[in-house]
């Protein structure tokens, strides 16, 4: 039987245009190929998870417009359960404004809409399916006390609650104490402790750092350099998968899932850690979001025969 996830978190629609380069401040670029692709971090990560497998279920909020009718749709397809994704009449869908250049790095402004009225009543209403579940993934782009009181619900009823702090604010002790693993970004790292991660012995820092701030456990993705997992007070290094990348949206949201799949199916997390590295990696080699996002056999696939980056070893 395939493992419950489920994701509260935010739904956007993504509005996705090529440019040769990233626009300095004043400058128009001239872009191509625009498209408008389903996104926002709550809803990839919940089509992640059912596209490897996962019986997922969504908690959130679109306007009552196109956009928001496109976006259930588009749960719907993916076969993720969205009874409790409510359509506010007073907000619009919330969008992504996103520009990918030639080199597949992302620049993105978010307005938020009907994500900023998601409620802890909301959460109240979906309690039974996360505490049915086997994880809850969690992300900031809705608000705060939203997502600490779906953590409490989860935790006390003892599923695995997996926090991706993105975008990254200050975080109350209250909330890292619910979290069992928290995922971070070097940005988002850099953000959350005020320490650097350009080093190998810096990012091991920064994890420690995270670590002691009353999480279970840290996992904090670098891109090209892999991952890097913290627990116990021991760091340890898992490669990245060397793929040819188009465009790294939602790359992060796909290692989520990846994870979280392989923490719910019962795997140790260093396997979990591996698990999100394929799908990330996986998530870069086509265009937009939630297009990206690889099948349960792509990445068993990449693990199985993929080419890794070497680890770093410098301590610099």
């Amino acid at each position: 039987m395939a493992v419950r996830i489920t994701v509260v978190g935010s739904l956007n629609m993504d509005m996705v245009v090529r440019v040769p380069r990233l626009p300095r401040p004043g400058e128009t670029v001239i872009g191509s190929d625009f498209r408008t692709i389903p996104g926002g971090k709550g809803a990839n990560q919940a089509v992640a998870a059912a596209r490897l497998g996962a019986q997922t279920s969504m908690v959130g909020r679109v306007g009552r417009d196109d956009f928001g009718r496109l976006l259930l749709d588009n749960l719907a397809a993916a076969q993720v359960d969205h009874r409790f994704v409510r359509q506010d009449p007073g907000a619009p869908t919330g969008v992504a404004f996103i520009e990918v250049d030639d080199a597949g790095k992302n620049s993105i402004v978010v307005a938020s809409g009907a994500n900023a009225r998601l409620t802890p009543a909301d959460v109240d209403i979906a309690a039974a399916t996360i505490t049915a579940a086997s994880a809850l993934l969690l992300q900031l782009e809705i608000p705060l006390e939203t997502v600490a009181r779906a953590a409490a619900v989860a935790h006390a009823a003892g599923v695995k609650v997996i926090l991706n702090p993105a975008p990254a604010r200050p975080l109350p002790a209250e909330l890292l104490a619910l979290v069992d693993v928290l995922v971070p970004n070097e940005s988002e790292t850099e953000i959350l402790t005020g320490l650097p991660v350009g080093s190998q012995a810096e990012a091991e820092r920064a994890a420690l750092t995270l670590l002691e701030a009353g999480v279970g456990a840290v996992v904090l993705t670098l891109g090209e350099r892999g991952a890097l997992l913290a627990q116990d007070g021991r760091t340890q290094t898992f490669p990245a998968f060397e793929v040819k990348p188009a465009d790294v949206t939602a790359a992060g949201d796909a290692f989520l899932a990846g994870f979280a799949v392989a923490l719910a199916e019962g795997k140790p997390l260093a396997e979990a850690v591996r698990w999100g590295n394929a799908a990330g990696a996986l998530a870069t080699t086509k265009l937009g979001a939630q297009p990206s996002l690889p099948t349960r056999q792509e990445v068993e696939r990449l693990l199985a025969e993929g080419v890794t980056r070497p680890v770093p070893t410098g301590k610099g």
